[in-house]
């Protein structure tokens, strides 16, 4: 296992306040027993209203928002190829490419935003293709890459300048010969032809190189200077320094710039194959978020890919897990619920208790481990359970799970009821909210055999508001069950005080199928349910026996 891989818990889509604080919890838990921070929190929906006050009650952040946990181009092996600078030759980034081992050099600027790429054939074809004695000063040249190319050294003039015109004259004619066809700014090679390069000086070249074991003379150097002319000493020989003085024109001139094919850190596996498969190139560079270039990936970095390590919290059901959970790693699902439709390829830790709440498992869990959650996380985890239990009003809920709300909401210095009414108030604030925000703030799809259904569930202290809540949701509902592409469609507007639920049914046969399973006859599509709080163990089990009967 990769140490610093990440493992990420995480809940069920339309996140209720148990799946939030669960999975918050559970990987403070996690990261306490192994000592790191490796667990990490996360959320497949938004937060809602009861939620988020519980959060900002106990000052703790929202996990980061994911949709989908499919692999991506940051789960794959990236090469961490450093960036070169545009200026740097040719000969330099061939050296890199053989110390690294690599065919292709990214170029960035100094904030490391991508200018281009060089790649071993653009430096072959640098090198064997023909171009006339102007392409060193067209190249504009820094002196320091010549330096570094011919290994030579600056006896006068600015050693950061750069060489922008002129030709590449190598001195082997006579001074008269010279003289006909050196113009000034040319770049000169010779040996120790003392008049050929005082030629040179006097028509102005930009730079002289001296090639060879003997030394310029000093009054050379002294008309030279006088004529700002940079003269160079190398050891190398005339052919040797002609042949390399190409090798030190800088990258940008044969970098490819335009129309570059890059990925970023979130882009799907998926998607990045297709590209791969249709251009015929190596590597490809890798941006951050803020389009900095972070690495290389290639075809042969997808073959070492790391699925995302996901514990799920709260469900086991792959219709409300979060997107692309098919290729991910599970290693545990934590839950209180029935079980559910999720296959793993190999054995993982599934703890699933018939309890009201699965932050009551997860306060368990640090109980057995030894640990005493924090007060942020002991408020976490009482919240959830009353949430889950309705303070514990819910045909759920057991004397374990009230015995542990109590227990930690003395560690979090609360009260428990007037925390739980401050809490179910925060949640119930409905009427100004859209039908689609009411819809998903908790829903799930369920599964029996080939017929599907969804299932929806506020729970609210102002009762008073539920008809207009009704008329708000039924025209909506008609129209989203077509794109949830569901049989029927269910949703409970739960009364906490009255301890009863209204049931609005959609979809052919759902009003009759609801009517069977709890006794009651529906007005205009909606029953009342007394007594009926619980969708879990009260809606749930009575309409997939149903389903299983038909």
């Amino acid at each position: 296992m990769n140490c610093k891989q990440k493992t990420y818990v995480i809940g069920h889509k339309n996140p209720d306040t148990d799946s939030i604080c669960s999975a918050i919890s559970y990987a403070f838990l996690k990261n306490q027993i192994e000592k790191n921070d490796r667990y990490i929190p996360l959320r497949c929906g938004h937060v809602n209203q009861e939620t988020a006050y519980v959060l900002d009650y106990f000052g703790v952040k929202a996990p980061e928002y994911i949709t989908d946990v499919s692999p991506q181009v940051q789960d794959a092996e990236i090469r961490r190829l450093h960036g070169i600078s545009e200026d740097i030759s040719l000969n330099t980034a061939f050296r890199l490419m053989k110390e690294q081992e690599c065919v292709t050099l990214p170029v960035v600027d100094h904030e490391q935003h991508l200018r281009g790429v060089i790649t071993i054939n653009d430096i072959a074809e640098s090198n064997m293709d023909m171009y006339d004695n102007r392409i060193v000063g067209n190249a504009r040249t820094p002196i320091k890459n010549i330096l570094s190319t011919i290994d030579g050294k600056v006896l006068c003039g600015n050693s950061h300048a750069f060489i922008t015109k002129g030709k590449v004259i190598i001195a082997a004619s006579s001074e008269e010969v010279m003289n006909d066809f050196l113009l000034e700014d040319d770049l000169v090679i010779t040996a120790d032809r003392t008049r050929a390069q005082i030629c040179a000086i006097k028509n102005k070249a930009s730079c002289l190189i001296v090639c060879g074991p003997n030394k310029i003379r000093k009054s050379t150097l002294e008309l030279a200077e006088k004529n700002e002319v940079i003269v160079i000493e190398t050891a190398h020989d005339t052919y040797t320094t002609a042949r390399l003085i190409n090798h030190s024109m800088p990258v940008r001139r044969f970098m490819s710039s335009k129309d570059l094919v890059t990925f970023k850190l979130t882009d799907s596996i998926e998607s990045v194959h297709e590209v791969m498969a249709k251009l015929r190139i190596r590597d490809f560079p890798v941006l951050n978020e803020n389009d900095e270039y972070v690495g290389m990936i290639s075809r042969r970095n997808l073959l070492g890919l790391h699925k995302k390590e996901i514990i799920m919290v709260d469900h086991n059901e792959l219709s409300q897990a979060v997107d692309g959970i098919d290729d991910a790693e599970i290693l545990e699902i934590i839950d209180h619920h029935r079980l559910g439709t999720i296959e793993t390829t190999s054995p993982v830790y599934f703890r699933c208790q018939p309890l009201g709440c699965t932050s009551t498992i997860v306060y368990q869990l640090f109980k057995e481990n030894g640990i005493e959650p924090v007060k942020s996380i002991a408020g976490l985890l009482c919240s959830a359970i009353l949430s889950d239990t309705l303070m514990f009003r819910s045909p759920t809920c057991t004397a374990y799970d009230e015995k542990a709300a109590r227990e930690l909401a003395d560690i979090a210095g609360i009260e428990v009821e007037s925390f739980a009414k401050a809490m179910f108030n925060a949640g119930s604030d409905l009427k100004n909210k859209s039908a689609e925000d009411i819809f998903f703030q908790d829903f799930k799809k369920f599964n029996v055999g080939d017929i599907s259904f969804g299932a929806g569930q506020i729970t609210s202290m102002n009762e008073e508001d539920f008809p207009d809540i009704i008329a708000k949701l039924k025209p909506f509902m008609d129209k989203e069950r077509a794109e949830l592409r569901v049989d029927g469609l269910y949703f409970l507007i739960t009364g906490i005080l009255s301890e009863s639920s209204y049931i609005i049914c959609c979809g052919d046969g759902a009003c009759e199928l609801a009517e069977e399973a709890f006794h009651v006859k529906a007005n205009d599509g909606v029953l009342h349910a007394e007594g009926v709080v619980s969708r879990k163990k009260q809606f749930i089990p009575p309409m997939v026996r149903l389903l299983q009967q038909k």
